[in-house]
């Protein structure tokens, strides 16, 4: 079974490193995506975007990369490899989180809702962890 975080994302989260997705220069974020919405877990994404962001605009069209096949290992070792600083997902395990953490990626987790809007938060400082984003609520 998933182990996940015991306290709530937003007790856990440094609203420091949550404006780091929109403050630095350069700054390059994932997004685990399923159904073009945030995949719900980390460990099942077989679908990613990353889009760089130089403080007030894409640098370049976000890529899409498709994985060969479920892997929170393989995908840590993409975000490492790729220099990603900033992560969007919904649920990761306490170790992925605490890795990235330690490597000084920030994680917002718990997010459910489109990518794309997500990715625009993100990129203006908005999006927080366990948010539910108005196109999740439209949904329903």
């Amino acid at each position: 079974r998933e182990q996940t975080h015991d306290s709530p994302p937003e007790q856990r989260a440094d609203d420091r490193l949550v404006l780091r997705c929109h403050q630095e220069q350069g700054m390059k974020i994932l997004i685990t995506v399923q159904d073009n919405n945030v995949a719900p877990r980390f460990d099942q994404a077989t679908e990613v975007i990353i889009a760089e962001h130089d403080g007030q605009k894409l640098m370049a069209e976000p890529r899409t990369i498709i994985l060969p096949h479920k892997s929170a290992d393989e995908l840590s070792d993409l975000i490492i490899k790729e220099g990603v600083q900033c992560v969007i997902c919904g649920g990761i395990e306490e170790t992925f989180y605490r890795f990235f953490n330690w490597k000084k990626i920030t994680v917002i987790d718990g997010v459910i809702g489109s990518h794309g809007e997500a990715m625009q938060m993100a990129f203006v400082g908005s999006l927080r962890p366990g948010q539910i984003l108005p196109s999740a609520k439209k949904s329903t």
